[in-house]
């Protein structure tokens, strides 16, 4: 435990170490990276709605630079990609929290579980920044929060889950979206104007949908898990209403920060994992006006079993992002620290800082379940090797009842079959003669 302790007070002391750095030096650099990425700023940046929903959670996701869309491998998958719960290892109850810029901050609470092929998960999450208002003579006049509120509902299934090929998850997120906007006062009379705030807030309702395979492939260690994941996603499929507060009826927002992405991860050692994403954002209401894709790339490195260091980068337009992080785990409680630096706007101040914490409630019985698999295997294995092949097909008709997709007992009680029939084809030969 003091290890662990340990372990985890360095790393935080690592992440913030050199962060006073020479300020004039700082703004130098951050002026010059942000002319080099002056060429990729999207002249459409900005022209859709509820944009918190771009936001990621933070955590580890965010420590990977956003690349996770083919990787899912903890509950950050809700953000990415709805496949991601029916290939979780534990059921988890997760907080985060995401201290975005300009005084705004990113809130959620998360839960997902899975049964067998099943998964499911559910989602809150809050963004919210200061609103105050002032008169010309500089009174305040109204102060509240401007908030931007999402529910999720997620479902997932992995189909044709075996042992080589671990199947195809599909999954499917139903999201509904609050914008929050505080009513504002008559610039005249200094009086708050009713449903004024009600009137530019919004409704967004919207779906994501996502796909993820998962295979070996270039594998150099032992492991049940597949080393190569692959997911594609589309979220934020839908529409946002507004004008609630108005006689003249609810009308169409602008439209939602929809997006396709395709990403990849690999392990080509079991503590070294690379991840890849490529995201399209697309307009829904005119499929003609153009968005710049981003890109994301993260690595992962596992020290142990209960630390991991992680680093990540996205660019996304002209606003470059690299990110760090640490994630590390005691008992049942696993933690992540992260940093990102936006290089296109400024260097030195802490001003990307991201918070996770899950519960790790369990595995619902699968791992004992895969270890009486194991020992059911290796006992036909020994049966078969002392020529025992109606015992060894026995046994692995058990393996069967627990995992029916264990592609080694299956093809272990075929090549027993085949050996009886040989003997049975031999024996009988030789009666003719």
């Amino acid at each position: 435990m003091m290890k662990k302790i340990f372990t985890t007070f360095f790393i935080c002391g690592f992440l913030f170490f050199g962060q006073t750095t020479n300020q004039l030096s700082a703004l130098d650099f951050s002026s010059s990276v942000t002319d080099f990425f002056y060429d990729y700023v999207d002249p459409n940046e900005g022209t859709t709605s509820f944009r918190s929903l771009l936001i990621p959670f933070g955590g580890k996701a965010e420590s990977l630079g956003n690349a996770f869309t083919g990787l899912c491998d903890d509950i950050s998958f809700l953000n990415f990609n709805p496949a991601g719960s029916s290939i979780q290892k534990e059921t988890q109850f997760a907080v985060f929290h995401n201290s975005w810029i300009s005084d705004s901050n990113y809130e959620t609470i998360a839960y997902t579980t899975r049964f067998n092929n099943f998964g499911f998960g559910v989602q809150a999450s809050c963004f919210y920044v200061p609103f105050t208002e002032y008169n010309i003579f500089g009174d305040r006049t109204a102060g509240s929060y401007y908030t931007e509120t999402t529910g999720c509902i997620n479902l997932s299934y992995n189909l044709l889950n075996g042992y080589n090929f671990k199947g195809l998850a599909i999954g499917l997120n139903l999201k509904g979206s609050w914008r929050g906007v505080p009513n504002y006062a008559d610039n005249d009379t200094n009086q708050i104007i009713e449903n004024s705030g009600l009137n530019q807030s919004a409704l967004g309702l919207m779906a994501d949908f996502g796909f993820l395979f998962r295979f070996n492939l270039l594998k150099f260690y032992n492991s049940r898990e597949a080393n190569v994941k692959v997911g594609f996603s589309a979220r934020n499929l839908g529409v946002a209403l507004t004008n609630f507060g108005s006689n003249s009826g609810v009308k169409l927002d602008d439209p939602l920060p929809t997006i396709l992405a395709a990403g990849i991860s690999i392990t080509l050692l079991e503590p070294i994992t690379l991840s890849f994403d490529f995201k399209q954002p697309i307009n829904l209401f005119d499929f003609s006006t153009y968005l710049l894709p981003s890109f994301s790339v993260g690595f992962s490195f596992s020290f142990t079993t209960f630390f991991s260091m992680l680093i990540g980068a996205e660019i996304k337009g002209g606003n470059p992002k690299i990110s760090a992080g640490a994630e590390f785990q005691l008992s049942q409680l696993r933690m992540n620290l992260n940093y990102t630096l936006d290089l296109a706007s400024s260097v030195t101040p802490l001003n990307r800082i991201s918070l996770s914490g899950k519960i790790m409630l369990g595995d619902r019985g699968r791992h004992i379940i895969d270890q009486q698999v194991d020992e059911y295997y290796m006992e036909g294995l020994k049966l078969y090797s002392n020529a025992q092949w109606q015992e060894a097909i026995q046994i692995w008709e058990q393996v069967l009842k627990l995992n029916k997709r264990f592609d080694p007992a299956i093809l272990g009680i075929e090549s027993a079959r085949a050996q009886i029939n040989m003997f049975e084809n031999i024996k009988n030969s030789l009666k003719l003669e």
